[in-house]
């Protein structure tokens, strides 16, 4: 038996199955590359879900968490310490100056931020903020199908997808869903009874689904003449996943109430961020919200070290570039099994003609690729900020072999 069976068998025999059982068995990363624990190596093109920033043993994240570890590892909310007070002003400068060209918040905007763990439990701290601040007569919330938010009980509440959402009903927030980039059909949903409405700037788990242009603003101006809060979800697509540190800057300023963040936010540490604007920022009081681990100095100290090195080393600039340097190579592969690729920066759907994607991740594997069948038709490719262009290369030049070993066999029909 292989190590990776043996393993496998080891985690179907001790986990819940709430994920399978993974096929691929992870024992150390270096770079944007990771090797299973046969000795398999793979370039690493998901990222852990985009959240790997900085790739795998990055020094700066090494040496921030090894220091921090080494100095205190955990406070609780009892107490205060520097990483996670620098972490959360740093935030709030960069939602403020994002840089030379990208509108932010005004600078006179009060922005607060609170600390959890995940990105659903921002969105749940953001579920309760837009409660308290709304009062009682706005009484529910708007979201979009296909949407995704997080699994638990209040965030997926907000979740746009029956297959996983309506088996743990009923919820204590009433929900009401609408297609996701559709103005005319979000300000038919949205009255003065509406505390909020929640959006993601792109959806990440229904395809690397984008919105029409403008969306983002429609959605300001929606809540704008209704007073519900735009809480924004970009828990997979900030941190500088799509070429700016936050994608809504890309979108011309259209600045929510509440901002989620998560995923690369750690670099691979657990952490999720809840940023709330102007009357936002202070509606929680004290013992309205908690949270034990949540910003902890090991997490926030990684946070801030993803955040030097992103600047350091012009990781946005990077993503934009071999972002489009991916997607014009994968649209040149002339392959019946190719569809298109969409998205933005290192944010991409591969899209299929036919649904089988978990067909090509498993070809792509075996060529030594990682990527996600997000849908039975889309491929998401999120790899690390990090990742150079002959990588990309390397990736799209495999990628006609890799389909056309995945094509369903037809009749007559040559692989």
């Amino acid at each position: 038996m292989s190590a990776t069976a043996e393993l496998r068998e080891r985690f179907r025999s001790a986990l819940m199955p709430t994920y399978g059982t993974p096929p691929v068995a992870i024992a150390r990363g270096d770079g944007c590359r990771v090797t299973d624990v046969d000795g398999n190596h793979y370039l690493d093109l998901i990222a852990g879900i985009a959240v790997s920033a900085l790739g795998h043993a990055h020094p700066a994240l090494v040496r921030a968490v090894r220091d921090q570890v080494a100095a205190v590892a955990h406070t609780s909310n009892l107490f205060v310490h520097e990483p996670g007070v620098e972490l959360a002003e740093r935030l709030i400068r960069l939602v403020r100056d994002p840089g030379a060209g990208v509108t932010g918040a005004a600078p006179d905007t009060d922005v607060r931020v609170f600390f959890g763990n995940s990105g659903s439990e921002a969105n749940e701290a953001a579920l309760k903020l837009v409660r308290l601040a709304a009062g009682p007569s706005r009484d529910y919330v708007v979201s979009t199908e296909s949407g995704f938010h997080g699994r638990t009980s209040g965030a997926l509440a907000v979740t746009g997808k029956p297959a996983i959402r309506d088996k743990f009903g009923p919820f204590t927030t009433d929900v009401r869903f609408v297609p996701y980039g559709d103005p005319a059909a979000l300000r038919a949903a949205v009255d003065d009874s509406c505390a909020a409405v929640f959006v993601e700037p792109t959806q990440g788990e229904a395809g690397v689904v984008q919105p029409p242009s403008g969306y983002l603003h429609a959605v300001r101006e929606v809540c704008d003449n209704s007073g519900a809060a735009f809480v924004l979800d970009e828990v997979q697509s900030g941190v500088g996943r799509t070429g700016h540190w936050f994608a809504h800057q890309a979108d011309g300023g259209a600045v929510p109430d509440i901002l989620t963040l998560a995923k690369g936010l750690g670099g691979g540490l657990p952490i999720g961020a809840c940023l709330g604007f102007g009357d936002y920022a202070t509606a929680f009081a004290k013992g309205d919200h908690g949270t034990t681990f949540g910003g902890n100095p090991v997490a926030a100290s990684a946070a801030l070290a993803v955040l030097d090195t992103i600047e350091s080393e012009g990781l946005l600039a990077n993503a934009a570039e071999t972002g489009a340097l991916l997607a014009e190579r994968v649209a040149a592969v002339d392959d019946p099994l190719l569809a298109g690729i969409h998205g933005t920066g290192l944010w991409r759907g591969i899209r299929l003609t036919r649904p089988v994607a978990a067909d090509v991740q498993e070809h792509a594997a075996a060529h030594g690729f990682l990527v996600n069948a997000v849908t039975p038709d889309t491929l998401r490719i999120a790899p690390p900020l990090t990742i150079s262009a002959e990588e990309i290369l390397e990736f799209t030049e495999a990628l006609p072999s890799i389909l056309a070993e995945s094509r369903p066999q037809e009749e007559g029909t040559a692989p």
